[in-house]
Order: C-alpha cells, then sequence, then structure tokens
C-alpha cells in the first residue's frame, strides 16, 4: 500500500488528477452546508428527525445530507441520474435516440447535451415541489417564516442552479480526474455519513444500552457481506468468440479467438434504487394523507413487515430483467459478430446465438438478481427485524419459536443500507482500477523508454 501510494505520487500528472478530484469534492461538500434563503433552519432539522425512514430520508443518504438542510446542493446528482434513465429508456422507443446511440462519439454527446436539458427541467420541477411543499408547513412546523412567490422563485433558482453546479463538477471530475465523476460525488456524499454513525454506535456501546459482542458480530458479518459483493461483482460469464480468415487484397484478417464477457450484475445497483424508490412511496404517502386505507397500507409495507419484503424482492427482480433488456440485445450483438465473421463455437450464427446469448443472460440475470435482493434486504432485515407475528395464518403459531433478533432486529442504528453499500463497494473498486491502469500504463513506457525501437532512415 505504501509502495502504491509512493508510486503515485512519484508521477506528476495521476498526482495532479487525484488532487484535482480531491478538490472538486471539496467543494460538493462546502455546498452541501450552505443554506438556502428563507427556510428556519431549527424547524427544519425537527421535521427530520421526525421523518426518518421514509423515501425523504432514503434519498437525502445519496445527497450527503444537504437535503436535510436544504442546502444549495439539496438535489444532489439524482435528477442527473433520472435523465440518463430516461433517456435511456426513451432510446429502446424512439428511432431517433437509437439512431444517435450508433454514430458513436457524435451521437454519444449529442444524447449527452440532452440528458443536461432534461437534468435542469427535471431540478426545476423537483424544486418548485420541494418549494411548495415546505411552505405549506408540513408537520405542523413553520419550515418557511415568510412565504410567498419570493420564496418559491428564490428556492427554484437556487436548487436548479446547485443540481446544474453539481453535474458541471462530476463532468469536471470524468474529463480532467480519473474515474467516473457522477459516481464519486454519489460515492463521497454516502461516505461522509460513515463516521457520524461509527460515532453514534461506539456511543451505544459506552452507555451499554448494545453490548460489544453484537457489534464485533456485526462488523465480522459486514467485512464477510463487502467480500461477497467484490466477488460478485467482479463475476462473469466469458462466452469463447472465434472470428473466421478473411483475405483483404494482400493481407489476412481475422483467425483469432477473443471471448464475449457477460457480468453476473448487469444492471449494477440501478434496479435497487428503483426497487427502493418504488417500495418506499406508501410510506412517504402514509405521512401525508391521513385517511385510513392510506394508513394501512404504509403500515402494512414499513421496515420488518412481511409485505415490505415480499415486494421488495419482487420488485428488484423485476427492475433486474427489465433494466438489463434495454442495455443489452442480444440480437444486436449477434447481429454484429455476424458481420464481422465472429461466431460461438458449436452455434451455428444469427439467430442461434441470439437465442443461445440471451437464454445465458437470463439465467445470469436471474442469479445477479437474487443476489441484489440478498444484499440489499439482509442489512433492513438485522436492523429492524422481521415480523413474524404479522404472516397469514402460520404467523402467530411459529412466532414463539424464534428468537427476538429475528423479530426486532439487532437494535443498532447502524450505516449499513444494502444500497448505500453496493454502491460504495462498486464505485471503489471502478476507482481502484483505473488508478491502477494509469500506473500500469506509466510503467509501461518506462520500461521501453531507453530500449525504443528506432526505423530505418
Amino acid at each position: 500500500m505504501i509502495e502504491s501510494l509512493r508510486n503515485i505520487l512519484a508521477i506528476p500528472e495521476l498526482r495532479k488528477r487525484l488532487l484535482f478530484v480531491f478538490a472538486m469534492l471539496a467543494v460538493y461538500r462546502v455546498g452541501c452546508f450552505l443554506p438556502t434563503p428563507g427556510i428556519d433552519p431549527q424547524a427544519l432539522v425537527e421535521f427530520m428527525k421526525a421523518s426518518q425512514g421514509g423515501l425523504l430520508d432514503f434519498v437525502n443518504n445519496f445527497t450527503g445530507g444537504s437535503l436535510a438542510r436544504v442546502a444549495v446542493f439539496a438535489l444532489g446528482i439524482m435528477p442527473y441520474i433520472t435523465a440518463s434513465i430516461i433517456l435511456q429508456l426513451l432510446t429502446v422507443v424512439s428511432p431517433y435516440l437509437e439512431k444517435l446511440s450508433k454514430e458513436g462519439e457524435v451521437g454519444r454527446k449529442k444524447i449527452t447535451q440532452y440528458t443536461r436539458y432534461g437534468t435542469v427541467v427535471i431540478s426545476a420541477i423537483q424544486s418548485t415541489g420541494i418549494a411548495l411543499w415546505l411552505q405549506s408547513n408540513p408537520g405542523g412546523l413553520p419550515l418557511v417564516p415568510s412565504p410567498g412567490i419570493g420564496f418559491v422563485l428564490m428556492t427554484i433558482l437556487t436548487l436548479t442552479t446547485g443540481c446544474a453546479f453539481v453535474m458541471w463538477l462530476g463532468e469536471q471530475i470524468s474529463e480532467r480526474g480519473i474515474g467516473n465523476g457522477i459516481s464519486l460525488i454519489i460515492f463521497a456524499g454516502i461516505v461522509v455519513g460513515l463516521v457520524p454513525a461509527v460515532g453514534s454506535t461506539l456511543r451505544l456501546v459506552s452507555t451499554q444500552q448494545v453490548s460489544l459482542l453484537r457489534i464485533l458480530l456485526l462488523a465480522v458479518f459486514m467485512l464477510a457481506v463487502v467480500g461477497f459483493i467484490v466477488f460478485m461483482e467482479r463475476g462473469q460469464r466469458r462466452i469463447p468468440v472465434q472470428y473466421a480468415k478473411r483475405v483483404v487484397g494482400r493481407k489476412i484478417y481475422g483467425g483469432q479467438n477473443t471471448y464475449l464477457p457477460l457480468k453476473v450484475n448487469t444492471g449494477g445497483v440501478i434496479p435497487v434504487i428503483f426497487a427502493s424508490s418504488v417500495v418506499m412511496v406508501p410510506q412517504t404517502l402514509g405521512s401525508a394523507f391521513a385517511y385510513d386505507w392510506v394508513q394501512t397500507i404504509s403500515d402494512s409495507l414499513r421496515w420488518g413487515q412481511p409485505l415490505y419484503y415480499l415486494l421488495y424482492f419482487v420488485a428488484i427482480i423485476f427492475f433486474s430483467f427489465f433494466y438489463v433488456s434495454i442495455i443489452f440485445n442480444p440480437a444486436d450483438v449477434a447481429e454484429n459478430m455476424r458481420k464481422q465473421g465472429g461466431f460461438i463455437p458449436g452455434i451455428r450464427p444469427g439467430k442461434r446465438t441470439s437465442e443461445y446469448l440471451n437464454r445465458i443472460l437470463t439465467r445470469l440475470t436471474f442469479v445477479g438478481s437474487l443476489y441484489l435482493a440478498a444484499v440489499s434486504m439482509l442489512p433492513e432485515f438485522l436492523i429492524a427485524g422481521f415480523r413474524v407475528d404479522r404472516i397469514p395464518f402460520l404467523g402467530p403459531l411459529i412466532d414463539p419459536y424464534f428468537p427476538d433478533w429475528i423479530r426486532d432486529g439487532m437494535g443498532i442504528s447502524f450505516f449499513f443500507g444494502g444500497t448505500s453499500l453496493l454502491i460504495v463497494v462498486g464505485v471503489a473498486m471502478d476507482f481502484m482500477q483505473q488508478v491502477e491502469s494509469q500506473l500500469v500504463m506509466r510503467n509501461y513506457k518506462g520500461f521501453l523508454k531507453k530500449g525504443r525501437l528506432r526505423g530505418r532512415r
């Protein structure tokens, strides 16, 4: 580790890139503490404490706590992610966007520009909703001392500008730094909550509210889960592909053997984000509307309830297959292989290859969706428990046979969200791989510096 850090600092360009990434992330963190004008901070803190565990608290984890403060960067990078997902969905149904996606770098720049426009529109809509919601005194607390059209316009301008600036920061990190800027911003927003969570857990241990043995067991279990995530994220199915030889003029092309890598978790963390948002919506509606039937549905979908785990599991499975079907088309891959003279040994090119890839991708997606569901639901299970008595018919009969830590959880409000853990581990792996590739590239150049071959004159 020390030698790797020394190698990084010894390369001027790599050192500048890393310092630029840290500087941009520092600017982002400063903006997370700049408050939006016209809001009572004390009333806002009291309201956020009362609304923990809902959709608002879920989104607040990805903004580094800026949404709880209604800071300048309160929207974070979520509007950009939403716009990107919408553009990906529209690429499937819009012939124009589908044509742009196949035009290489020029088409990619056009789609990126449309994504920026969509980000501004979504930010304006979300900031309008936040402004109207704040001045409506949610929870009976006067969050806005001077409501009116002036406050609404100021909030829209502030939050939309802040979101556009965060989007610009992410693009600058991607171009002039290392790694994906958008992912690193989300990573920074999640990681900053780790230190306060550790501090609160240590206070529970010091006051003997939680035993030290339980904390140690939880820490060991977390390390095991992180190792499992790393193993699954790196897992892939390599399909052998062979290219036939072609004679063009006096040259022979092709004749090489390669492979087509299919990841176990092709969809990444996007299915979990979709599923979490869908399951959390009834809880948010239950806090906003006082109807009996809305409250009944909201109570049935709270953490620890069997219906919550069931719907969460089904939603993750559904969105995994849905998202993978959008980003990966076996028919297009098979057609491109056929045009380039490639084929899978034992499989005929064309339709047979497409069916073969579709069958393998379906199996991998099913395994990947089960992995996402397990990693996402297990932390909630440890924190909130599983209400066995709420299971229809069998619940009251089997409830006495389960220990308390299964029914009520471990009683630790630790920073151990499944979605957050997936994002942190995935982004950290990608960042380290890019740093490693930069080191290998420069060492490779260094090896050839003295032994460079010279051509004839």
